[in-house]
């Protein structure tokens, strides 16, 4: 009997819910731990990330209006998926080379249930009555920002993408997300998990590449409100701030030493972060 090849995973874009190889047809090499080559992702253009913005405004408006009840049955339902696939992406983060592969996809899965927790919750905790002078009532409440760009952190790989992308997509935000560049692998089979559940296609989009090359193109896009900074280089910080200026994006960064840290690592603020507080005035009596 004939030795089986294996059959090699193929490493591809996430877009609008489908899996296109860049437009460009680049590719590079991803090496792991012991510097064996990986696998060759797909190298993401300019036009690769202009496609995604364009699926993820297409997708917001039916996500930001489903109810804050049925986003969390959603996004609970991803993680139940990432409990599926443990073992799968333990086997990644391991050949990537990450310390403690079985502590951050648990981690991950656990951090992915806390902040679609907050799905029917941030409204109440955020939303108020005014008391104000006059025959009126006055009522403030948060609403998602639209689509949001998120530079997901280097490493870890698995646990900080979740960390970032959880608490911009639970208020109703539709997300362009560009990977770690050195282990982006998690990332794409994130991906496969989100588009065998139940969260709309474009709501999520990923995109694989160089961050230097990728990140200036997400900060300038007019049709991005606002971009999460957290995986950009130090070097390269001042320079993206500058064009995220256009349209006034609003720019968040998390600083987290220890991302295992729930103290440190998640927290409401993370949600409320990305989104817009809106008043009505509205009067009182006949």
């Amino acid at each position: 009997m004939m030795d089986r090849l294996d059959v090699r995973k193929t490493y591809k874009l996430y877009i609008g819910g489908a899996f296109p190889r860049s437009e460009s047809g680049r590719s590079y090499p991803v090496f792991g731990a012991d510097r064996q080559l990986l696998a060759r992702p797909a190298r993401a253009s300019r036009k690769d990330l202009r496609d995604a913005v364009r699926a993820a405004r297409e997708a917001w408006k039916g996500w930001t209006m489903q109810t804050a009840f049925n986003r969390g049955q959603v996004l609970y339902r991803v993680a139940e998926l990432l409990q599926g696939r443990r073992a799968q992406f333990v086997q990644e983060l391991r050949d990537a080379g990450a310390p403690e592969p079985e502590r951050e996809v648990d981690a991950s899965i656990d951090r992915w249930v806390w902040y679609a927790g907050w799905s029917d919750k941030v409204h109440h905790v955020l939303g108020t009555v005014n008391p104000v002078a006059g025959p009126y009532f006055n009522f403030t409440f948060p609403e998602s920002m639209g689509v949001v760009g998120i530079v997901a952190p280097e490493t870890p790989a698995l646990l900080g993408l979740v960390s970032r992308l959880a608490p911009a997509v639970v208020t109703g935000n539709s997300l362009v997300v560009v990977a770690s560049e050195s282990r982006p692998l998690p990332a794409i089979t994130l991906a496969e998990v989100l588009a065998t559940s139940d969260v709309p296609p474009g709501v999520i989009n990923v995109l694989t590449g160089f961050t230097r090359e990728l990140t200036p193109w997400l900060a300038s896009h007019m049709d991005v409100n606002a971009i999460d900074l957290t995986g950009v280089p130090e070097d390269q910080l001042d320079e993206v701030e500058a064009m995220t200026a256009g349209n006034v994006k609003r720019t968040v960064r998390a600083r987290v030493d220890d991302w295992f840290d729930d103290a440190v690592a998640q927290s409401p603020y993370a949600v409320t972060a990305l989104m817009e507080m809106k008043t009505v005035w509205h009067p009182m009596g006949a």
